[in-house]
C-alpha cells in the first residue's frame, strides 16, 4: 500500500516558508496544432526537443535548473530525511534472501547483502547442496549508476542461462547468455530488444521479444545458441500497431505460445517446444473485443475466454491441441457476474483459478478429481496472488499474501490436504503490527455507486480532522489496487497519518464492469471516485484538506494531476511521480511509445472528435487554470519511454503560470533513470525519505519529541 511512496524523490521550504531560490522559468516558445476545427496552443512544447541541435542543450540546462530547485528549495529538511532514511533503513533486514523455489533439480533464489545495493541471483541443488551464483548484479553493474536485472531464465535442462539486462531505465534491453555447466559467459549478446524470453524444449533454442522503432514489443525471433544474433529467425511479426507481442513457455515446458494483445483483443499462437522451429499455429483468430488467454494442460489448451464482452468476467473452456479453434471450445467452469476470473494456472492434477468478487482477491484450488477448495484469508483488505510455480507436477502451491499491517508472506499449500505452510515473511526489524488496524470501507461515489476504500492507521488514532492523511490511487488499465505491506511507510504511520488506497473505476476491483467505467468516455469517474474518497475522508474526520496529501505515479499520476485541476483546494500537498499529465499532447502523437496501442484505453483523439473532446476535458495539462494549488511534488526520469520526462516538465511550468497562491511546485528529474527510478536499493530509500520530507513539511506535521535515535547506518 502507498508502494509509490518508494519512487523517484529530490527535497522544499518548511511549510509556510519561502524558498530563498525562485523558480526556473522556461522560455515561451508557442506551439500550435488545430484539431477537429480547435487550435491548441502549447507554450512549452519545445521542453521534448532534447535531441535538437539548438534547443537540446537548453532542454537538459533547465532540466538541471530544476533539479537544483528541488534540492534547495527542500534543503533545510535533510535533517529530517536523514532521520528517514535510517529508519526505513532500519526496518530492512539487509543481509536476507527470497525463499527458494524448486525449479527441477534446484532451488533458485535471489539474496542481499549488508552494504551491497542490488540483488544476487544463485541456485543449488534440491534439497540441499553448495551455492552457484547465477549473475551478481552488482559486479554486473559495477560502473553503471543504475543497472537492472530485468530476469534470469534456465534453460529446461538447466544447463543455460538467459540473462535480462537493462541500464538506465530505457527499457531496451540486453540478453546475454551463461553456460551452467562451466560458469562460462557465451559470446552472444542479443541489444536492444523487448525483453521477453523464453526457451524452446531443445534448451538449445531461445525465442524473444523485439521491439520497433515506437518500443512497441512487436515480433518475435529465435536464436539458436552458438550461433550468430545475425542469423537469428524471425518467428513472427505484428503489423498491426495496437498489438504487442509477448512470448512464454508453458508451465509443462511442451509449448512455446506467442501473444498479440491490444487493449481489447487478444490472439495466441504455439509451437511444440521440443520442435522449435515449427511455425506457430493460431489457437483462435483475432476478433475485435475477444480476449481470452492460454494454459496448457496435458492434450488439451485451457482458456480462459470472455466471448467477445458475452463473458465480461470471464469464463473457462478446454480446447483439443489438434483443433484449439472456437468451434469445439467446451465450458469447463461459467462465467459469473459477481467474480471476475483473473487467471488460471494449470498443473497436472490441480487448477488453481485466481478471483476477484467485492473488491477483494481470492484464490480457489480445483483438483481435477475432488472438490475445490478456497485459500483463507482472516483481515479487512489483502493483496493475494500466486507466488513463481514453475513446476507443474506437484501438489504444492506458492502464493503470497500481504495487508497494510503484514509483512509480505510467501507460503506453500498442499492442495490436496489444505496443510498451509509458512515459507517466508519478511522480516521488519523494530515493527509491531499490533499497534495498527485497517478497514475497508464503502464510499458513495457521485453517481451512487460505492467505492472500495482501504484504510490503515494507528490504533491510537483521534478522529477529530487533525490527523495528516496521504490517499494513493491508480484506477488504470484494469489494474486492481494493492493494499499490501510498505516498511518505508510505517514511518508516516507513527507520525500519525492515516494512509489511504482508494479502489476507483478504471481498475478490476469490482470486476470487468469495474474497469469498463474507468476508461474511454467513461474515464471522468476515475477522478470522481477519488475525489469522493478524498472528501470523505474529511467528511469523517480522519483528516483535513490542509492535511490531505494525495500520491499516484504513471497512469496514478494522472488521476491525482486531474483531481487536483478539477480541486485544487482540496488538498494540502500532492506527489505525482512520473505522471501521465499531458494526455491529449501525447493521444494524438503516435510516434511516442504505448500511444497506438493505448488508443483502446484512452480513446484515439486525432480519429475521433468525441474522444478529443472527452480527454481534453481531463487533461491535466489543459486543464491548469488559475488558481491556489496545493503544494506539488513532480518526478521523473530522462530515460522513461512510458511517460517522457516533458509531460511533468511541462506541467511545473504550467502550474507556476497560474498558481495564484505561495504553494511549493517541484520538479525533481533523475537524468539517469527511467519509469522504475534506480535499481539500488539504497537510493530507493534515500527517494522515499525525500518524498516522505516533503509530505511531512507541506502538511506542517512536526516530529515526534519522542523520536528515537536513529538506526543503522550505511
Amino acid at each position: 500500500m502507498i508502494a509509490l511512496a518508494l519512487g523517484i524523490g529530490g527535497a522544499a521550504p518548511a511549510a509556510g516558508t519561502a524558498s530563498s531560490v525562485a523558480p526556473p522559468r522556461a522560455e515561451r516558445i508557442v506551439h500550435e496544432t488545430v484539431v477537429h476545427g480547435q487550435t491548441l496552443r502549447d507554450e512549452y512544447f519545445w521542453l521534448r526537443r532534447r535531441d535538437d541541435p539548438t534547443l537540446g542543450p537548453r532542454v537538459l540546462e533547465h532540466l538541471r535548473a530544476e533539479r537544483a530547485y528541488a534540492d534547495a528549495a527542500m534543503a533545510h529538511t535533510a535533517a529530517r530525511q536523514e532521520t528517514l532514511y535510517q529508519e526505513m533503513l532500519g526496518r530492512v533486514q539487509q543481509t536476507d534472501s527470497t525463499a527458494p523455489v524448486r525449479h527441477g533439480a534446484y532451488l533458485y533464489y535471489t539474496r542481499f547483502e549488508e552494504g551491497k545495493a542490488l540483488p544476487i541471483y544463485a541456485r543449488k541443488p534440491y534439497p540441499d547442496g553448495p551455492e552457484q551464483i547465477l549473475i551478481d548484479a552488482n559486479k554486473a553493474g559495477e560502473g553503471r549508476r543504475n543497472f537492472r536485472v530485468r530476469g534470469v531464465e534456465p534453460s529446461p535442462d538447466h544447463e543455460f542461462l538467459a540473462i535480462v539486462t537493462d541500464v538506465g531505465g530505457e527499457e531496451k534491453f540486453t540478453i546475454t547468455f551463461r553456460d551452467l555447466r562451466t560458469d562460462a559467459d557465451l559470446p552472444a549478446k542479443i541489444e536492444g530488444v523487448a525483453g521477453a524470453v523464453a526457451w524452446g524444449g531443445d534448451s538449445r533454442s531461445v525465442f524473444y521479444t523485439t521491439l520497433d522503432e515506437t518500443m512497441r514489443p512487436a515480433g518475435v525471433r529465435r536464436h539458436a545458441l552458438g550461433t550468430e544474433t545475425s542469423k537469428d529467425e524471425l518467428v513472427y511479426h505484428e503489423p498491426d500497431e495496437a498489438f504487442y507481442v509477448n512470448v512464454e513457455l508453458t508451465r509443462s515446458e511442451r509449448y512455446v505460445l506467442i501473444s498479440s494483445a491490444s487493449k481489447e483483443t487478444t490472439e495466441w499462437r504455439y509451437i511444440p517446444a521440443r520442435s522449435p522451429q515449427q511455425r506457430p499455429v493460431v489457437i483462435a483468430p483475432r476478433r475485435r473485443g475477444h480476449q481470452y488467454f492460454v494454459e496448457h494442460h496435458e492434450g488439451r489448451f485451457l482458456i480462459r475466454t470472455n466471448d467477445t464482452g458475452e463473458s465480461p468476467n470471464f469464463r473457462l473452456v478446454e480446447a483439443p491441441i489438434e483443433m484449439p479453434g472456437e468451434e469445439l471450445w467446451r465450458e469447463l467452469l461459467p462465467h459469473r457476474s459477481d467474480t471476475l476470473m483473473t487467471d488460471v494456472l494449470a498443473f497436472r492434477e490441480h487448477l488453481v483459478v485466481a478471483v476477484r468478487r467485492g473488491g477483494l482477491p481470492g484464490l480457489v484450488i480445483r483438483p481435477f478429481r475432488g472438490s475445490e477448495r478456497i485459500v483463507e484469508t482472516d483481515e479487512a483488505s489483502f493483496v493475494l496472488e500466486p507466488e513463481e510455480n514453475p513446476e507443474y507436477d506437484t501438489r504444492t502451491l506458492r502464493y503470497e499474501y500481504s495487508s497494510p499491517v503484514t509483512p509480505r508472506s510467501v507460503y506453500e499449500i498442499h492442495m490436496d490436504s489444505g496443510e498451509r505452510t509458512l515459507l517466508k515473511r519478511a522480516n521488519v526489524p523494530t515493527y509491531d503490527a499490533s499497534k495498527y488496524a485497517v478497514e475497508l470501507v464503502q464510499v458513495p461515489a457521485a453517481d451512487g455507486e460505492r467505492v472500495p476504500l482501504t484504510l490503515v492507521y494507528r490504533k491510537d488514532l483521534v478522529r477529530d480532522g487533525s490527523a495528516p492523511a496521504l490517499l494513493e490511487g491508480y484506477a488504470a488499465y484494469g489494474i486492481s489496487a494493492q493494499p499490501s505491506f510498505n516498511s518505508r511507510t510505517v514511518s508516516l504511520l507513527d507520525r500519525g497519518f492515516v494512509l489511504a488506497e482508494a479502489h476507483a473505476r478504471g481498475g478490476s476491483d469490482k470486476g470487468r464492469a469495474w474497469y469498463d467505467a474507468g476508461r474511454l468516455a467513461k474515464k471522468k469517474n476515475s477522478f470522481t471516485d477519488f475525489i469522493a474518497c478524498a472528501q470523505w475522508l474529511i467528511d469523517n474526520k480522519y483528516t483535513s484538506p490542509a492535511r490531505l496529501g494525495i500520491i499516484g505515479g504513471s497512469a496514478g499520476g494522472l488521476l491525482v494531476g486531474a483531481a487536483t485541476t478539477m480541486r485544487p483546494e482540496l488538498f494540502g500537498a500532492v506527489v505525482a511521480q512520473v505522471p501521465f499529465v499531458d494526455v491529449i499532447n501525447t493521444m494524438l502523437d503516435e510516434s511516442i511509445p504505448l500511444t497506438v496501442t493505448e488508443f483502446d484505453e484512452w480513446g484515439n483523439p486525432g480519429a475521433d472528435p468525441e474522444a478529443f473532446r472527452t480527454i481534453l476535458a481531463y487533461s491535466p495539462y489543459d486543464n491548469t487554470r488559475p488558481a491556489r494549488y496545493p503544494h506539488i511534488l513532480l518526478t521523473a526520469g530522462l530515460n522513461d519511454p512510458r511517460v517522457p520526462y516533458w509531460e511533468p516538465a511541462k506541467w511545473a511550468q504550467r502550474l507556476r503560470d497560474n498558481n495564484t497562491g505561495d504553494s511549493l511546485v517541484l520538479l525533481r528529474i533523475d537524468l539517469d533513470a527511467g519509469h522504475g527510478g534506480f535499481s539500488d536499493r539504497y537510493q530507493a530509500l534515500r527517494d522515499a525519505a525525500f518524498v516522505q520530507a516533503f509530505l511531512l513539511d507541506r502538511l506542517g506535521v512536526p516530529e515526534p519529541r519522542d523520536r528515537a535515535p536513529a538506526g543503522r547506518r550505511r
